[in-house]
């Protein structure tokens, strides 16, 4: 299955990203959220929280490493960046918040992916301006495992309108 690419012109695209994917989004569902500093992690999770209808502001984990919010459903969103040794996130014991239930949303999470369950969305967020003076961002995702394989169709449809080879 491919890449589905999409272009966020602007952070309320990447916001907007993230709350037309959240309806699609179960318990125990794992989104690893890759790209550099500034890439616009943070943003698309907001648009994640406010898609599952949390109230709380969602602010980066950077400091706190997990930051719990409760929605239409649970959300675990984890920031690893900061973490020196995989031990160190086993430690979090990401698995249980929420009972298990949660929506685990990890950022910086290709530095922990083998911990992360088989079954998967990874979200890579890439600016589209080398110089940094555009706002605008590539978002590329990627269906690993079967049950992200059997919404990929869902996905596809939900994000249409940012998809970058319309």
């Amino acid at each position: 299955m491919d890449p589905l690419e999409l272009i966020a012109v602007t952070p309320a695209d990447t916001e907007g990203i993230g709350a037309a994917l959240a309806p699609l989004l179960r318990p125990r569902d794992a989104v690893m959220l890759t790209g550099e500093l500034g890439a616009g992690k943070t943003t698309l999770v907001r648009g994640i929280a406010r898609g599952l209808d949390v109230d709380e502001h969602v602010a980066s984990p950077t400091f706190t490493l997990v930051r719990e919010y409760r929605g239409r459903l649970a959300v675990a969103h984890v920031d690893v960046y900061r973490l020196d040794h995989v031990q160190d996130v086993v430690d979090l014991g990401l698995d249980e918040i929420a009972d298990g239930e949660a929506v685990l949303l990890v950022e910086w999470g290709d530095a922990v992916e083998e911990l992360l369950a088989d079954d998967r969305l990874r979200v890579e967020l890439v600016g589209a301006d080398p110089t940094g003076e555009d706002d605008t961002r590539l978002v590329r995702l990627r269906a690993v495992g079967p049950s992200w394989a059997e919404r990929w169709q869902q996905v596809t449809e939900a994000l249409d309108g940012w998809r970058s080879n319309r």
